[in-house]
Formats: C-alpha cells, sequence, structure tokens
C-alpha cells in the first residue's frame, strides 16, 4: 500500500510540475534582459512592463477582451439559469432534442462554427464584423457551458425549501429570490468566471467576426511574429497570470463560504 502511495505522490508532482512549470517561467522570463525567453538569463530589467504601460494599442486589445468577456458572462450566465431553472424544475416537452441543441457548440469545431456565423453575419444579415458580432459568437459558445454549471448547482440541493417558501406564502418570483438565487449563488459565481475566461481566451470565432477592433488573442497573435515583441508579452501574461490567480483565490473562497452555509448547525 504506502509503495502504491508513493507512486501516485510522485505521480501527481509530476503531473503538476509538468502542467504549471511552463506557465511559472513567464515571470521569470519578464524580467529578463534579453528578447529571447532563454537560459541563462541575462539580466534583471523592468523594461518590458514598461513597455507594457506605455502600448496604448496593446491596453486597448486587453480593454475590448475585458468589456466582451464581462457582457458575455453576464448575458450567459443569465441565460444559462433561466435554462438550468427550465431544465430542472419543469417538465419540458422534448427537453432531450433542446438540451441537446443547446449543447452543439460544445462539439462543434470552432472553426466550422466561426465560418458559418462569419457567413450568417455578412452574408445573410449583412451585418458590419465587429466586437458585437464576437460577443454574440462568444455567447453561443459559453451558454452550454453555464448551463452546466447551473445545473448541477441546482440540483445539488433539497428542494423542499422552495417548497416550503411557496406554502408560506411567497410567490415564484420571491422564492427564487428569497430561496433559489441564494442557494445557487456559489454556481453563478462559478459561471460568471467560466464565461469571461472562455471569452477572454477564446481566439477562433474572434479572428472571424472581429472587425477592425480586435480583442487580445488577436493582438498577441499578430505579436508574436516580431521577435522584439516577445519580451512584452511575457509581460503581459505574467500579469494576466497574478489576476487570474487572484481570481481563483476570490472565487475558492466563495465557494468554500457557500459550502459552510449548506451544512446545518448544533443547536
Amino acid at each position: 500500500m504506502s509503495r502504491r502511495w508513493d507512486f501516485l505522490t510522485f505521480y501527481g508532482l509530476g503531473f503538476v510540475v509538468f502542467l504549471y512549470a511552463p506557465v511559472l517561467l513567464l515571470p521569470l522570463f519578464s524580467f529578463n534582459d534579453s528578447i529571447f525567453a532563454i537560459f541563462p538569463l541575462k539580466g534583471f530589467t523592468l523594461s518590458a512592463y514598461q513597455q507594457l504601460a506605455d502600448d496604448t494599442k496593446l491596453q486597448g486589445a486587453v480593454w475590448n477582451s475585458i468589456v466582451v468577456g464581462i457582457c458575455v458572462a453576464l448575458i450567459s450566465t443569465t441565460f444559462g439559469l433561466l435554462a438550468a431553472m427550465a431544465v430542472t424544475r419543469y417538465r419540458l416537452p422534448g427537453k432531450g432534442p433542446v438540451v441537446g441543441t443547446i449543447m452543439l457548440p460544445l462539439v462543434i469545431p470552432s472553426i466550422i462554427l466561426g465560418v458559418a456565423l462569419l457567413v450568417l453575419v455578412r452574408q445573410v444579415f449583412d451585418i458590419e464584423l465587429s466586437l458585437w458580432c464576437v460577443g454574440a459568437g462568444h455567447v453561443l459558445l459559453c451558454v452550454p457551458f453555464s448551463m452546466l454549471v447551473l445545473i448541477s448547482r441546482l440540483e445539488g440541493f433539497d428542494k423542499n425549501l422552495e417548497e416550503a417558501a411557496q406554502d408560506l406564502g411567497e410567490n415564484g418570483w420571491m422564492t427564487f429570490w428569497r430561496v433559489t438565487f441564494p442557494l445557487a449563488l456559489p454556481g453563478v459565481i462559478s459561471s460568471l468566471l467560466m464565461s469571461f475566461t472562455t471569452s477572454f481566451d477564446e481566439y477562433v470565432l474572434a479572428f472571424f467576426l472581429s472587425g477592425i477592433d480586435q480583442t487580445l488573442p488577436i493582438y498577441l497573435w499578430s505579436m508574436l511574429r516580431f521577435p522584439q515583441r516577445l519580451p512584452i508579452t511575457l509581460a503581459l501574461g505574467s500579469s494576466i497570470l497574478i489576476a487570474s490567480t487572484i481570481i481563483v483565490v476570490i472565487s475558492e473562497v466563495l465557494r468554500r463560504r457557500g459550502v459552510q452555509s449548506e451544512k446545518p448547525t448544533g443547536l
């Protein structure tokens, strides 16, 4: 038994190193006084972060991705919550085919989906490509993720609490607002974060649907063609890594509070 646990421990540590070591090298190379991310390091410098602070085009791309991500997260979570409520609380005719249709973007290759949306936007509706088109495509992609997260959350607590609220005279809306939504809040937060991250990182749909306003993945791809732009890319990646870590920690703290609040307390 001890040998088995030793093997599992070694395997787990090796997997974590393999998964996160390349990411953790980003901050290290971002301070390197060289345009090449290689060892040995030539020296310590903050020039890449200074260039990052002065690059208005890059900041504009970051802002575009943040705005699109926030809007997509809010819209996708709203639609996902409504769909999850319908699936878990009501008997819908043809529920299987409807849910399967909503989940289709998860199995269709992104390039096929991007081409189809491009044809639909330009040839059918004759709409100019813009961040609005990118946001609409990202909503189509994020709603299934949101719905899956919220379905698992809505099925994870006692439905008798909702019935008890209705028996005490609450209507459907107040039952949802006072009982269902607080209990589903950890899932809502997870859905918001997942949808924002998916939209922020998505490249293929943004490539087909963006116009003159670029999102961050599109701008980064154009930067990687020039070796002298690599340091600023590493600095940006390090900044995003730190911000993502903070968001994940906050999300985990909120999730743990949500779990603890559901545990019955002794009298």
